[in-house]
């Protein structure tokens, strides 16, 4: 049997974790079958639902931890608000966590690291001390008057927003019987929901799942948790281009927090939305496929024909060459329009057609590159 130091378990956290859970897998269930399950308390927990788990997404972890857009004073406000009731503590201490992470990603030092076990990953490294938060990575938040009040009352604002409104909601539509299972559904169990579609992003995400744009750490692509986490689950492009508004980045990937911010950007509540080029995007398919396709030249019984060896050569060149031509021809373009230089209507016009030049070069580059990709693989199936 393991020797537990119990001097060393952080019981706040530990208690209110399996309490909550306790609660959901046997009062929730009670208060069903005396008093049944209406749409309104089904309605209530969604909204809850929705409304806290994307103030996480959006709010928590795209907007504060990575920078990715800048919100007006209503969409911070919601998202701080209905954050805290989501009980993953304050901003602060959840954004310094999350830096660390992306900062550490699986080594010693990364709070919520894989390598220690999935259990550690999921909620392990919360249950106990140890894990000191600083706030040394967050001081760009602390100047924001919002995220300092929100730190400071965490907890009044989390339990009246979090068991508080829902069950005041519920009592004033039903009565004291609704306002016990708003409280129970939208408030309890909906907690343990959107704390473990967040837990699994830690987890399950680094354990199952592709790794298209990066094997350098253990961050996977997960389409099907990418369900479940409002589009959180593509997680290794996250890892990959941690500073993109999007996770899902194909058109066919489920990204409500993407449609969300695009949205509010189309409302006049979002701005300055960032996007990593397609181009970039791709050139780090590419590589990792390269990647790939190297390891299993390295493994296969019999060498491709030397007619396949010098195409995938002389693509891999002209990427090469493409890349760092449009990545000069990006800079000289974006400088001039970032810094607003003072140059001719032509000049501008001139640049922009030398980025374009340079992007179509690269882009004639890449399928050049997968054409002699499919013909290695085809002889190594």
């Amino acid at each position: 049997m393991p020797r537990y130091q119990w001097d060393k378990v952080n019981w706040p956290n530990s208690l209110f974790l399996f309490g909550t859970l306790f609660l959901t897998l046997t009062a929730v269930p009670a208060y069903i079958w005396v008093q049944g399950l209406n749409w309104f308390q089904v309605a209530l927990f969604s909204t809850f639902f929705v409304a806290t788990g994307l103030s996480i997404t959006v709010g928590y972890h795209r907007l504060f931890s990575h920078l990715t857009f800048k919100a007006s004073w209503p969409v911070r406000l919601m998202t701080l608000v209905f954050g805290a009731a989501a009980f993953e503590n304050s901003v602060l201490y959840w954004v310094a966590d999350h830096r660390k992470h992306h900062k550490f990603v699986d080594d010693h030092d990364d709070p919520y690291n894989i390598t220690k076990g999935f259990f550690h990953a999921h909620i392990g490294w919360m249950l106990f001390h140890g894990n000191q938060t600083s706030l040394e990575g967050v001081k760009d938040l602390q100047r924001d008057w919002m995220v300092r009040f929100q730190h400071r009352y965490y907890v009044v604002i989390a339990i009246l927003a979090g068991f508080g409104l829902p069950a005041l909601i519920a009592g004033l539509w039903g009565g004291w019987g609704a306002a016990l299972g708003g409280f129970l559904i939208a408030g309890v169990a909906r907690v343990v929901f959107v704390q473990h579609m967040t837990f699994f992003i830690n987890s399950w995400s680094h354990t199952w799942g592709g790794r298209p744009y990066s094997s350098e750490c253990t961050a996977r692509d997960n389409g099907i948790l990418a369900w479940f986490t409002f589009g959180e689950g593509y997680h290794n492009f996250h890892h990959a281009f941690q500073h993109d508004y999007r996770n899902g980045v194909k058109p066919w990937q489920f990204d409500p927090t993407k449609w969300c911010i695009w949205v509010l950007h189309k409302l006049g509540l979002a701005r300055q939305l960032r996007r990593v080029p397609e181009e970039t995007i791709l050139l780090a398919e590419i590589a990792e496929r390269r990647r790939q396709l190297l390891v299993k030249l390295s493994a296969a019984p019999a060498p491709i024909s030397e007619s396949v060896q010098r195409m995938l050569h002389a693509a891999q060149e002209r990427l090469h060459e493409a890349a760092a031509h449009w990545e000069q021809r990006k800079v000289e373009y974006r400088q001039a329009a970032e810094t607003k230089m003072e140059a001719s209507r032509q000049k501008m016009a001139e640049l922009q057609h030398e980025f374009r030049e340079a992007t179509a070069r690269l882009r004639m580059a890449m399928r050049e590159w997968w054409e002699a990709h499919h013909l290695a693989q085809a002889q190594l199936a």
